[in-house]
């Protein structure tokens, strides 16, 4: 009776090994050398095929660590190793090749785009994802020849780059170049002891911060050239997409909105960072220095005493203190009196 066995059905695409670096002779060959283990080289030379071309493929899949080779009477017989720990190494490198490849082809299409928007002169460009708004937030500031300003508000999470991050991506090195960084943030950030002692940090270091109760939206202004902003805030949880203006009405618009904000917030001092010394008539215990600046800012009792690591009553005790040692009534003469008698310094 006629056999009626069968080698298995051929792949839907004979090339696709050839995506990992094989030729097409060593493809077919491994191929059949799956199915056929410990075969001849007639053994795997289909009806037409160049039994010296076949030979060749087996002695390079030999070379490459997809087959094995082993010599009997018989002549030499060959063995393909096992798929997934030959070609496993071969998959993940051309899968990384091709991640290589994707973020490339990215960055070509944000730049065809920020090409064909200066060309045009449109003066809205649209970004869509972290990645890509990543870029181009870090590409603005790295270009900035005067000044950067940035509204921050509070958020739950970020979404394109962290605040730490962008600090050390970017600003830090901008301000050893002479350019003068302003934010405005909310005040929620300096409830929250590790943030605040970023934003404290900053201040020692020259950055220009001022704290108001909340803010519409993120904006990062550069010079006065571009500007980035989230198109849709609420967007950002999911797919974010952001605007980058460039010179227009908009972008002074929304040069208009950062100097209010700014101008309205109270500016971190740097009597806020360490209690630094101060000039003035009334010299300051440097925790008490501290304790006014940061309620000059609108921090809590509560706040002040986790940020400089105190009681809360202790900062109750020494407000009080310091109110009866000026004679004021009221927290807001405090204010007043720390302002006047030079307690609290413009930066």
């Amino acid at each position: 009776m006629e056999s009626t066995s069968k080698d298995p059905s051929p792949a839907p695409d004979s090339s696709l090994l050839s995506l990992l670096g094989l030729d097409a002779e060593q493809d077919a060959v491994y191929r059949l050398l799956v199915d056929r283990p410990d075969s001849v080289p007639a053994s795997v030379t289909e009806p037409g095929a160049d039994p010296g071309a076949v030979v060749r493929a087996l002695r390079g899949l030999v070379d490459r660590g997809l087959a094995s080779a082993e010599r009997d009477e018989d002549g030499v017989r060959y063995r393909a190793a096992s798929p997934v720990l030959a070609l496993g190494p071969l998959l993940e490198s051309r899968r990384s090749a091709l991640h290589r490849v994707e973020h490339f082809v990215s960055e070509l299409a944000e730049r065809h785009r920020a090409a064909q928007s200066r060309t045009g002169g449109a003066p809205v460009e649209v970004l869509s994802g972290a990645a890509a708004i990543r870029r181009r937030l870090l590409e603005m500031q790295r270009k900035a020849r005067h000044e950067v300003r940035s509204l921050v508000p509070a958020m739950d999470r970020a979404v394109a780059i962290t605040f730490e991050d962008n600090v050390d991506e970017v600003e830090r090195e901008s301000m050893r170049r002479g350019v003068v960084v302003r934010s405005v943030v909310a005040r929620a950030w300096l409830e929250e002891p590790r943030a605040a002692r970023w934003l404290t940090d900053l201040v020692s270091e020259g950055q220009r911060i001022a704290v108001t109760e909340s803010l519409p939206i993120k904006l990062v202004v550069v010079d006065e050239d571009v500007a980035l902003l989230p198109l849709d805030p609420e967007r950002d949880m999911t797919e974010p997409v952001a605007l980058v203006v460039h010179r227009s009405g908009l972008l002074t618009a929304l040069i208009s909105l950062f100097e209010q904000y700014f101008a309205l917030g109270r500016e971190l001092s740097r009597a806020a960072v360490r209690g630094s010394e101060c000039d003035g008539p009334d010299p300051l215990d440097p925790v008490d220095r501290q304790i006014v600046a940061l309620l000059h800012v609108g921090l809590t009792d509560a706040a002040i005493a986790r940020q400089l690591g105190i009681g809360h009553r202790t900062v109750q005790r020494r407000l009080h203190e310091l109110m009866e040692s000026v004679g004021a009534a009221t927290r807001f003469q405090l204010g007043w009196h720390a302002s006047e008698s030079g307690w609290l310094p413009a930066p």
